[in-house]
């Protein structure tokens, strides 16, 4: 009897293991889609280095990255995404003459989207308002202005690819009379595979374009991620690597990123 027993146990958990791997694996995939019906909070930590002139200064930004779905009808999701970064940058960062530490502006979008696919080649998509935030708790670390533009989203997953981009623009509205308009894009193409194990290998390059000053900044991140579980906390950890292809001047030349991603499917 006690045979039968341990090998009815075994099965129980063989299959236990298999079904939260299958889960593991589904919400690996859900995490290269940025409008999932899935609620995760990242905490994205970067780190660059060779800014200033002399090509010697650092930066370090923590950004909390709440992603928020909420249902509005059978058939619509709006996804709201937040980005409110932390900052730290040294002496040798110009125009700064000292340390500088503390939040920076906020980036809020919403992105309303279908719940099912396009029909045309199965395409997920979702657009919406984006509001730039003057949360700055340093003046040299935000612009002092009031912003809002459109963004949106486009992808297609197609097995253990997927492949799309994430775009935005924002205009300064009102804040500070004199601190430099806001004009700017964000450009965000992506490419992700995700393997059975639940490891996501991605490239993107979060890029941004400046109408004022005429000038691009395009870093290219290679990245890697696992979902692991902590007791009853899921969660995703990412580590990766950046190069820019293209800077402003006394811009970065490479950088790290370590992401924490708190995951609460429903």
């Amino acid at each position: 009897m006690g045979k039968y027993l341990a090998l009815g146990l075994a099965c129980a958990l063989a299959l236990s293991a298999t079904a939260r791997a299958d889960d593991d694996h589904e919400l690996a995939k859900k995490l290269t889609n940025p409008v999932a019906d899935l609620i995760s909070v990242p905490f994205q930590f970067n780190y660059d280095q060779g800014l200033g002139p002399s090509d010697k200064g650092q930066q370090y930004m923590l950004r909390m990255q709440p992603v928020i779905p909420i249902s509005i009808g059978e058939d619509w999701n709006v996804i709201s995404r937040t980005i409110l970064p932390v900052i730290y940058t040294n002496r040798f960062v110009a125009p700064f003459d000292g340390p500088n530490f503390g939040l920076s502006d906020t980036t809020q979008s919403f992105f309303f989207s279908p719940k099912q696919p396009s029909s045309w080649g199965s395409i997920i998509w979702g657009a919406g308002p984006a509001l730039l935030l003057p949360t700055a708790t340093v003046g040299s670390l935000g612009t002092e202005k009031w912003g809002a533009g459109p963004t949106a989203v486009v992808l297609k997953m197609a097995g253990p690819v997927t492949t799309g981009f994430l775009w935005n623009q924002i205009w300064s509205v009102a804040g500070s009379k004199s601190r430099q308009r806001v004009n700017q894009t964000y450009f965000q193409p992506f490419l992700s595979y995700t393997t059975h194990t639940a490891t996501t290998f991605s490239v993107n390059s979060e890029s941004t374009y400046d109408f004022v000053s005429g000038r691009w900044t395009v870093p290219v991140n290679f990245l890697i991620s696992q979902i692991v579980r902590l007791g009853p906390q899921v969660l995703q950890l990412q580590v990766g690597y950046r190069s820019y292809v293209t800077t402003p001047e006394n811009g970065p030349n490479w950088g790290l990123r370590f992401q924490l991603t708190l995951l609460f499917p429903k």
